[in-house]
C-alpha cells in the first residue's frame, strides 16, 4: 500500500495498521459499512463506545473480542501510558451491545505494536511483530484459560530418571513461565543432557499446558538431526509410548511446515529463508551461521532486508521456541527470526557470553557447570599433556639460495623456486605462511610415543599390538588437515581407513565418516577444522589433539566438550577393544591452546568463505552491511601483518594517505554504536531543544552512521581493490623441507599434576572418612592381620559406595593420577576391583609404591612356594601344584577362598573338595588358611 506523504501522522499510522490487519486475515470496515457476516474476523474503525469512539474494535465470528488503540509513530515510546487509555476502551460498553470487557488489546503505530491478553494472570503487555490472525483468537477463546494461565497450573515434575541438574533446570524454567518471563536461559555443561532436558519440558508443555506448537531451533543440519533422534527415542515417565507416537515431530527440510506437527525442528537459516520467501541453498545448514558461505548471497543486497510478515507462517505459529547452542545464533541477521514470533524463548547453551546473558534479560534459570557435572559423574574430567618442539616455539628461517617448494594455499599447486632472500617465520606463521613438515612429523611422532608410554599405556591387545584411542585432531585449515593426515598415516604405519578428514569439503559423505568414527573400529583418528568442533557427540573420544590455537573462550570450551561425554564400558569396547572404561579424556596440546589468552568478544570474521575480491567489490558498489564491513576489516588486519614496507607505501599512495590500520578502523567504526552515538551527539546538540523529538534524534543517528559508512567506503575503488587482491595472492605457503625440528618438551601439564595430587588426596580422604563404616576398609586400616578375611563381596561394597558418592574417584582415574606423580612400574589390572584393592593398599601404607594386586599375589605365591621347597626337594607334586595355582587364581579374583568354594567352578570340574583332600590329606585346611594369609600380605 502506498502512503501519501501529505497525510497527517495519524492517518499514516492508520493506513499501516489497515495493511497489517488485512495481511493477517482481518476485514477492515468503517463504522458506517459494518457487515459482521463478511468474514471470520472483522476490524471496525471508530466504533462508538460509552467512553468515546475506539480506533478499532475487533470482531471474531460476529462477537467483539478486542480493540486496537492507534497512535502516531512518534508516540511509540509512550505505549506504557497509552495502555491505560486502551484498557478503558476494552472495559467500555459497545454501542448496541451489552458486552463483557474485551480481552485482547493492542496499541500500535503500524511500526511498533504491543499486545495484552487480559485473560492472563497479572496481564502484562508485550511487543509483537504483527497482529494475530482471527482464527487464532477464535482458538484461544475456545479454551477455558489463556496459555499463561495454564502454565500456572502445571502438575509437579516426575523426577524419575532425571539427573539433579535436569530437575533444577525444568522446575526453574516452569517457575519462570509462571512469572510470565518471556525469555529464559538454561546453562548446562556439554554432555549433561541438554536435549533430553528439552524433550522433557517440551513434553510437559504439550501435555499439561496444551501448547499448540513448539519450535526447536538449531544452527546446523547436524544438530537438527541429533535433536530429531533425541525426540524419537524419548519416552516420558507417565506413558509407555515414545514421544513420536504421542506427538508429531517434523524436521524442516523445505519451506513446508506441517499443520499437524506439534514439534518443528529447524535451522535458523531455513526459518529465515521461509520468512523471506527464498529458497535455501543446501550448504546453508552445514556450518553455523557465523561461518556459513550462504551469507555470500546477502552481499548482493544493499542492506540486510528485514523479515516481513508471512501469512502462512503467522507470528503465533509457535508458542515456545527452544534455541539450541543459544550463545552463537541469536544475533544480527538471525535475531529477526526470534523477534518475529510471539513466543516464549528458551535458550540452551554450555558456554554463554555477555551477549547471551543480555539477550535473555539475565534470566538464567539454571547454571550447571562442567566442574559440577564432573563431580556428579555426569561428565568425565580431562588432563592436559603438553608437546613442544623447537620450531613450534621459536620458528625458523628459510635461507636465501635454498631451493624450496611454494604451494598455492587454495589449489595446493606447487612450484619450485630458489629463494633470493631470507624468510624468517615465527610460530604464528606456521601452516599459514610456511609449512614445515618436520614440525608436524615431530609432534605426531611424539604423540605416538607418549600414547604408548604415558598417556594411555595399557592399550595393547593379546598380540602386543597397540590400539590407538579414538583421537580427534583440530587443524588450522583444510590444507593443514591434509598435511596432518598424510603424516599420521606414515608415522603410525597405517592405511587410509586409520585416519580420516571430517569436513564438509571431503569427497566422501561426511556424515558417513563421522558415524564410522563414532560407532566403528576405524577410523582411529579423525582430523577436522570446524565440522565437529562443536555440538557433535562422539562418546568414545579419549584424546583431543590441538594443532591449532583458539582465541575465543566459548569456542575453546565447545571444542573441549567433544571429549567430556561418558560412555558405558560395553559400548566403549565395541570400538576400542582394549579400553577398560572411560574415566577421563586427555587434551594433547601441541600449540599452547590451553595456555593462550582467551577472549569472549565476538570474532570479526563473519563471511569467511566469501572471496576477498567480492568483499571489496560489494563495498565499492555501496553495499552497507555490518557483516560485510567487519569481515573485510578482519581480512585487512591479517593482510597488514603480512605485507612488506614497500607494499605499505603503495597502499598509502592508492588510498590517498590512509594505511591499512586506519582503513580497518573506519570499517569497524561504521557499525560501532558508541562511535555512531558520539558523532550524532555533536549534531543533536545543535538542534533546538523543542525540536529534539525521538524521531528527529533517530534520524540524526541514522545520518551520522551513513556519514561513517561513506567515509569508510570511499577509500575503495577499482585500482585500489586490484592492488589489495594481488598483494594477497602473492603470499603463497613456503614448504620448508630443510629445517628439521626436535621435540623440546613432552610431559603432563603442571595443572594436570596438581589435579592428580588433588585426586589422590581426595581418594585418601574418602577412605579415611569411611574406614570405620565399611568393613573392608576397617580391616585394611585397623586390623591388617585380618586381611585374609576380606571377600569379593566386601570389595564390591566399597566400589558401589564410591560410585554412588564419589563417581570421580573411579579406580582407572585414581591409578592414572598416581602414574603422574610417582613411578608406577606395574600395569593397571584389567579388573577394576583388583585395581581398587591395589589403590587401597597403597593409600593405607601396606605398599610403599602402587603395585597391581594380582602381581603382588603372584609374587607372594612364588615366594611361598620357594620357602615350601627350601630344604625339601619339590615338596608338591605336579597335580598338587596345579591345585595350588587354581587357589592362587581364585584369590586374585575373589581375594579370599573358603572350603565351600571347592564345590564350584573351576574346582568342581577337577573333583572338588574330595579331590583336594585326596591330594593334601589333613594338610588341606592348613594350606588354604596359609594361602589366604600369605598371598594378601
Amino acid at each position: 500500500m502506498s502512503i501519501n506523504i501529505n497525510q497527517n501522522p495519524e492517518q499514516i499510522a492508520r493506513d499501516r495498521i489497515d495493511k497489517m490487519l488485512v495481511h493477517s486475515g482481518w476485514l477492515v470496515q468503517s463504522k458506517n459499512e459494518i457487515d459482521l457476516f463478511a468474514g471470520k474476523g472483522v476490524a471496525v474503525r471508530e466504533y462508538q463506545t460509552d467512553v468515546g469512539p475506539a480506533d478499532y474494535v475487533l470482531f471474531v465470528d460476529k462477537k467483539p473480542v478486542g480493540i486496537i488503540e492507534a497512535k502516531r509513530e512518534d508516540e511509540g515510546h509512550r505505549f506504557t501510558v497509552v495502555e491505560e487509555q486502551s484498557s478503558k476502551y476494552a472495559n467500555a460498553k459497545l454501542k448496541y451491545l451489552n458486552n463483557d470487557p474485551l480481552p485482547f488489546v493492542y496499541e500500535s503505530t503500524g511500526t511498533i505494536t504491543r499486545f495484552t491478553d487480559y485473560r492472563d494472570p497479572k496481564p502484562r503487555g508485550r511487543a509483537v511483530f504483527w497482529f494475530h490472525k482471527p482464527e487464532t483468537i477464535a482458538e484461544w477463546l475456545k479454551k477455558e484459560k489463556s496459555l499463561r494461565a495454564r502454565l500456572r497450573s502445571m502438575p509437579a515434575l516426575d523426577e524419575t530418571g532425571l539427573r539433579p541438574a535436569q530437575i533444577v533446570a525444568i522446575n526453574n524454567l516452569e517457575h519462570s513461565f509462571k512469572k510470565n518471563r518471556p525469555k529464559a536461559l538454561i546453562q548446562m555443561a556439554t554432555g549433561a543432557g541438554k536435549t533430553f532436558t528439552a524433550a522433557t519440558f517440551v513434553y510437559r508443555l504439550l501435555k499439561h499446558a496444551d501448547a499448540k506448537r513448539i519450535l526447536f531451533l538449531v544452527d546446523t543440519k547436524n544438530l537438527g538431526e541429533q535433536a530429531e533422534q533425541e525426540f524419537m527415542t524419548f519416552q516420558p515417565n507417565d506413558d509407555n509410548r515414545k514421544f513420536t507416537e504421542l506427538y508429531n515431530v517434523q524436521r524442516l527440510t523445505s519451506s513446508y511446515i506441517a499443520t499437524d506437527s506439534q514439534v518443528s525442528i529447524s535451522t535458523i537459516q531455513r526459518l529465515y529463508s521461509i520468512l523471506k520467501g527464498e529458497e535455501l541453498e543446501e550448504s546453508a545448514e552445514q556450518d553455523n551461521p557465523n561461518e556459513s558461505s550462504w551469507l555470500k548471497s546477502k552481499m548482493s543486497e544493499k542492506k540486510a532486508i528485514p523479515v516481513e510478515y508471512t501469512p502462512r507462517v503467522p507470528i503465533e505459529q509457535f508458542d515456545f521456541i527452544v534455541i539450541d547452542e543459544a550463545h552463537r545464533s541469536i544475533y544480527n541477521l538471525w535475531k529477526q527470526v526470534l523477534d518475529y514470533f510471539d513466543a516464549f524463548l528458551i535458550g540452551l547453551t554450555a558456554t554463554p557470553d555477555k551477549r547471551t546473558f543480555g539477550f535473555f534479560n539475565e534470566n538464567v534459570v539454571s547454571q550447571y557447570t562442567y566442574e559440577e557435572s564432573v563431580t556428579d559423574g555426569v561428565n568425565v574430567p580431562y588432563d592436559v599433556y603438553t608437546i613442544e618442539t623447537e620450531i613450534s616455539q621459536k620458528g625458523e628461517t628459510v635461507k636465501a639460495g635454498w631451493f624450496v617448494d611454494r604451494r598455492d594455499k587454495l589449489t595446493r599447486k606447487k612450484r619450485w623456486q630458489q629463494e633470493d632472500e631470507d624468510t624468517e617465520y615465527k610460530r604464528n606463521d606456521l601452516d599459514k605462511k610456511v609449512v614445515n613438515p618436520s614440525q608436524i612429523r615431530n609432534i605426531i611422532r611424539e604423540y605416538k610415543r607418549a600414547l604408548k608410554t604415558t598417556i594411555f599405556p595399557n592399550r595393547s591387545d593379546e598380540n602386543g599390538d597397540y590400539e590407538v584411542p579414538k583421537t580427534l585432531v583440530f587443524a588450522k585449515t583444510d590444507s593443514h588437515a591434509d598435511d596432518i593426515i598424510k603424516i599420521i598415516r606414515e608415522e603410525f604405519d597405517e592405511g587410509n581407513d586409520f585416519c580420516k578428514k571430517v569436513t564438509y569439503k571431503i569427497e566422501e559423505d561426511p556424515k558417513s565418516v563421522l558415524n564410522r568414527f563414532r560407532n566403528s573400529y576405524h577410523p582411529r583418528i579423525a582430523v577436522t577444522v570446524d565440522m565437529i568442533a562443536t555440538g557433535t557427540d562422539v562418546k568414545p573420544l579419549e584424546v583431543l589433539l590441538f594443532m591449532r590455537d583458539v582465541k575465543s573462550v566459548n569456542y575453546f570450551e565447545q571444542m573441549k566438550g567433544r571429549g567430556t561425554r561418558t560412555i558405558n564400558k560395553d559400548s566403549l569396547q565395541l570400538v576400542s577393544r582394549t579400553a577398560n572404561s572411560k574415566t577421563h579424556f586427555v587434551i594433547v596440546d601441541a600449540v599452547g591452546a590451553t595456555k593462550s589468552k582467551k577472549t569472549d568478544s565476538r570474532p570479526l570474521e563473519r563471511q569467511p568463505s566469501v572471496a576477498m575480491k567480492d568483499l571489496l567489490g560489494a563495498i565499492t558498489m555501496g553495499v552497507a552491511e555490518e557483516d560485510l564491513f567487519l569481515s573485510l576489516a578482519n581480512r585487512l588486519i591479517r593482510l597488514e601483518k603480512q605485507i612488506t614496507d614497500k607494499e605499505k607505501d603503495k597502499i598509502l599512495e592508492l588510498s590517498k594517505g590512509k594505511n591499512l590500520k586506519q582503513i580497518t578502523k573506519e570499517l569497524i567504526t561504521a557499525f560501532d554504536q558508541d562511535a555512531i552515538n558520539e558523532k550524532a551527539q555533536t549534531k543533536i546538540d545543535k538542534i533546538p531543544i523543542e525540536d529534539r523529538t525521538p524521531t528527529r534524534v533517530e534520524e540524526t543517528k541514522k545520518k551520522a552512521q551513513e556519514e561513517l559508512i561513506n567515509e569508510a567506503s570511499k577509500t575503495f575503488n577499482g585500482e585500489f581493490n586490484d592492488y589489495l587482491e594481488n598483494v594477497r595472492k602473492i603470499h603463497e605457503q613456503i614448504i620448508d623441507h630443510v629445517n628439521i625440528d626436535t621435540v623440546t618438551k613432552s610431559e603432563w601439564d603442571t595443572n594436570s599434576v596438581d589435579k592428580a595430587k588433588a585426586v589422590i588426596k581426595d581418594f585418601n580422604a574418602y577412605l579415611e572418612a569411611n574406614k570405620d563404616e565399611i568393613k573392608a576398609l576397617s580391616i585394611f586400616y585397623n586390623q591388617p592381620y585380618n586381611r585374609r578375611e576380606i571377600t569379593f563381596k566386601m570389595i564390591k561394597e566399597v566400589m558401589e559406595k564410591m560410585k554412588l558418592e564419589k563417581p570421580l574417584l573411579a579406580p582407572d582415574y585414581v591409578w592414572d593420577a598416581y602414574s603422574q606423580i610417582e613411578e608406577v612400574k606395574s600395569k593397571q589390572p584389567k579388573d577394576e576391583l583388583t585395581a581398587l584393592v591395589s589403590l587401597i593398599r597403597r593409600a593405607c601404607g601396606i605398599d610403599s609404591k602402587l603395585v597391581a594386586f594380582d602381581k603382588t599375589i603372584d609374587e607372594n605365591f612364588k615366594n611361598w612356594i620357594f620357602k615350601q621347597n627350601a630344604g625339601k626337594h619339590n615338596r608338591f607334586n605336579k597335580e598338587q601344584m596345579q591345585w595350588l595355582r587354581m587357589i592362587k587364581d581364585h584369590i586374585v579374583s575373589s581375594y579370599h577362598i573358603e572350603i565351600d568354594d571347592l564345590d564350584y567352578t573351576p574346582f568342581d570340574n577337577q573333583g572338588g573338595r574330595g579331590k583336594m583332600y585326596q591330594l593334601f590329606g589333613n594338610d588341606m585346611e592348613i594350606v588354604i588358611d596359609e594361602l589366604n594369609k600369605v598371598l594378601v600380605a
